[in-house]
């Protein structure tokens, strides 16, 4: 169904319009796909609530002129030629990007244009679409805090063929753009994105075992880690660690969880009280950044926790107002 908005100055949204464009039959919110429409349909609201009123005008004839809402102008032949100039194709015979006009297969192919291609629609299909510019971003994120050098020193590439510090960068986009499990990565997630051309490397960047492997590692470093973040939040966003947060969750697991020794049966605050569980505690600035966290047993009181949390941020950012 075409996404056409209708607006009237005195009414408003027509209610019959929004029921049968933005709800679906279940009465459920709108589904992900809609919302490139909403926000076209916001836009030319903001847009004809802050013109001025115009009103059609009756003409001696009886017929009825409708006045012109905005004018969108119109693209003369310069700049259709650089128009056509703008669409780049890329050349598997030579390894290189070219400048293409493209035209439909039933339209004639002016005769000034020197490199055209015609192209048939009805054809086009789409071969393995994947997830780049949030990757790229969590990339440029972990560059900002230079996590890159961190890795790099706490841990060194040995004979593996992909080095630790990429495996990691990996784990923590998935976790930033997508939250799964090492194994999800492997199976379906790593493949459904661009990481292989982000990180330089192949699929063997995403087995599970290396995965894995990897995190195992970072536990002896996870001091350095606080002490490393501590500092770019003051370089970067001048945090203030003066007034300190502390707030505890849980998570529970399903199964026995054998081999999970802090795994255990506790207050839950998922309502969840069948289910063993970790409970998790966390320190962040008043800013909402995060300093440090530690994962306690299942069955830990959240009383019995502060002290003992608070005696390792001290010897960390030393005394100052805590809550």
């Amino acid at each position: 169904m075409p996404f056409l908005p209708v607006f009237d100055r005195k009414q408003g949204l027509s209610p019959v319009f929004a029921k049968r464009s933005f709800e679906n039959r279940s009465g459920e919110d709108l589904p992900p796909s809609n919302g490139p429409n909403i926000l076209a349909f916001c836009c030319f609201h903001v847009f004809a609530a802050n013109q001025p009123e115009k009103k059609n005008r009756r003409l001696i004839s009886g017929k009825t002129a409708q006045p012109t809402v905005l004018y969108l102008g119109e693209i003369n032949d310069k700049q259709e030629a650089t128009w056509r100039k703008t669409l780049a194709v890329f050349d598997e015979d030579r390894q290189a990007s070219r400048n293409l006009s493209l035209f439909p297969e039933d339209r004639e192919i002016p005769v000034d244009t020197l490199d055209s291609l015609q192209v048939t629609l009805g054809k086009m299909t789409l071969h393995r679409p994947r997830l780049f510019g949030s990757c790229w971003l969590g990339g440029e994120l972990w560059n900002q805090l230079e996590l890159d050098k961190l890795w790099q020193q706490k841990l060194p590439s040995g004979r593996e063929a992909v080095s630790r510090e990429k495996l990691l960068l990996l784990l923590v986009v998935n976790r930033l753009v997508a939250p799964s499990s090492e194994f999800h990565v492997h199976r379906r997630w790593f493949l459904s994105t661009a990481m292989d051309e982000l990180l330089q490397v192949d699929f063997t960047v995403a087995e599970k075992d290396r995965l894995y492997r990897c995190v195992d590692r970072l536990l002896d470093h996870k001091q350095d880690l606080f002490v490393w973040l501590r500092k770019k939040w003051s370089d970067l966003f001048h945090a203030d660690c003066k007034v300190l947060l502390y707030d505890l969750t849980s998570t529970y697991c399903e199964g026995e969880m054998e081999n999970n020794p802090k795994a255990k049966r506790g207050y839950s605050r998922d309502g969840r009280p069948d289910c063993v569980q970790v409970v998790i505690a966390l320190i962040v600035t008043a800013d909402g950044f995060p300093l440090a966290y530690e994962v306690r047993n299942g069955n830990t009181i959240d009383s019995t926790t502060l002290s003992g949390f608070l005696d390792k941020i001290e010897k960390t950012d030393g005394k100052a107002k805590r809550m």
